[in-house]
């Protein structure tokens, strides 16, 4: 085998496993990206406790309240990658962001006090994981590459 040949195989094989970790050999992941590991865990954490409230509350919530529970797990597995650094998470993370703010828009609208304060923390938490994901620290955290082609 060629030297040229061994070098390309190396670096092929060092790329591969530097796009599923590339915060692991740097060290800890930088403070955005756990912020918005956190901002996303929180999320999966009301959604999950929702979901609880739902299940138990008895009557024919039930099956409702699984749905929810499974729901959960969007944010929880994108807050468990984005801690970790793994490039899969920013995927499901944007998604859950994306999708925070019309429910976020509609609770400001409603007519209870309480609704319109959780709409208004969701509202913030969005925008403010939506900022921490696209941020360019985060994107090469995670081994995302931003130039154009």
């Amino acid at each position: 085998m060629s030297q040229k040949t061994t070098k390309r195989m190396e670096s092929t094989a060092s790329g591969v496993a530097g796009a599923e970790t590339p915060g692991e050999a740097a060290g800890p992941p930088p403070a955005r990206l756990t912020a918005a590991a956190a901002v996303a865990g929180l999320e999966g954490a009301a959604i999950a406790a929702w979901g609880v409230t739902m299940f138990f509350g008895g009557g024919s919530d039930v099956l409702p309240g699984l749905l929810v529970l499974a729901l959960a797990a969007l944010p929880l597995l994108a807050a468990y990658g984005l801690r970790r650094a793994r490039r899969w998470s920013r995927g499901p993370a944007l998604i859950v962001q994306l999708v925070a703010l019309p429910i976020a828009w509609n609770l400001l609208r409603s007519d209870g006090a309480g609704l319109v304060t959780a709409g208004a923390v969701l509202g913030v938490l969005a925008l403010a994981g939506l900022v921490l994901l696209v941020h360019p620290a985060t994107t090469d955290a995670l081994g995302i590459n931003r130039t154009a082609a």
